[in-house]
């Protein structure tokens, strides 16, 4: 009889046949498996991509600012329609410092626009305050330009008085909505915002012409040029609240336009040290021909400065 041999039990265990069984980790070590992985792979569990040890994400490329737009569209008030520039109580578009053609002006067109004069709109109008910004936007939109150019604000503090002048927080909702209403039009559309000019400085300049005092009784920016030889302190406190709002406007201005990576504030408008020889010679309120070429140098360097 052969002998069959079986492996030793113990006697009254019966015998079971051996399965595979996982493992159970603590879930402190899934925690750190699943934080390796994620950052060997450069993905967080949500699928964000990560780039690991630096702990910097990687998201879309900063918007970059282009130095040679291919169209502009200028924005804002009698300034940029150069009203008073050329002749009395006129525009005279032909020599803004945004989109002008003279050739002795050198706009900002012309500098930067291979051809300016179909790729270059002026949507400014005369009298123009904020609150007129968004419907301007809406204009200019449609042509889709590459470049817009904001200067506008003199009027919402040029008034009969300093009790009419705009709001400072309706001044910059109105900029805040007019920005809202252009980027989702145009989301790629770079922005250049001048500062509201010093008002201030155009009293004390132009007060030096007798002819230009003559032509401010006509009630040409009464908060501030009312009276120009009255130095009481009444009338030094009613142009010291102009100026007052000026500066808060031009830091609604800042304010607002910083948050937005393609838009550009410029505030040397503000700085500029201008004289006589820059201002309308019609009212000695106005930029002139030369005051005009002013303001495009000054636009021109914000436009083509490298970086921010």
């Amino acid at each position: 009889m052969t002998q069959i041999n079986r492996p030793f039990r113990p006697l009254g265990r019966p015998f079971r046949p051996r399965r595979h069984r996982f493992r159970r980790y603590p879930s402190r070590t899934v925690a750190a498996a699943s934080a390796l992985l994620i950052a060997l792979t450069g993905c967080s569990s949500d699928g964000t991509a990560h780039s690991g040890a630096s702990g910097k994400r990687h998201g879309p490329p900063a918007p970059v600012w282009r130095t040679d737009p291919g169209s502009i569209a200028a924005l804002g008030d009698s300034i940029t329609a150069g009203f008073d520039a050329c002749t009395v109580l006129a525009d005279c578009p032909r020599v803004s410092w945004a989109t002008g053609t003279d050739p002795a002006v050198d706009s900002l067109a012309r500098r930067l626009v291979e051809q300016p004069a179909t790729h270059s709109w002026n949507f400014a109008r005369t009298g123009a305050l904020m609150s007129d910004l968004p419907e301007q936007v809406a204009s200019a939109t449609r042509r889709k330009p590459e470049l817009v150019t904001v200067l506008i604000g003199a009027n919402d503090a040029c008034r009969n008085d300093v009790a009419a002048m705009t709001p400072e927080a309706s001044f910059r909702d109105d900029f805040a909505r007019s920005m809202r209403q252009l980027r989702r039009a145009l989301p790629h559309t770079q922005v250049y915002v001048a500062a509201v000019p010093d008002l201030l400085r155009l009293w004390s300049e132009g007060r030096k012409n007798p002819l230009g005092k003559q032509v401010w009784k006509l009630g040409l920016c009464g908060s501030m040029l009312r009276d120009p030889d009255d130095l009481t302190k009444p009338a030094q406190d009613r142009r010291a609240s102009v100026q007052d709002r000026v500066r808060a406007y031009n830091s609604a201005l800042a304010e607002v336009c910083g948050k937005d990576p393609l838009c550009r504030f410029d505030r040397s408008v503000f700085d500029y040290r201008f004289t006589g020889r820059q201002l309308s010679t019609w009212d000695w309120f106005h930029p002139g021909a030369r005051g005009q070429k002013e303001l495009a140098e000054l636009a021109f360097k914000v436009v083509t400065r490298a970086g921010r």
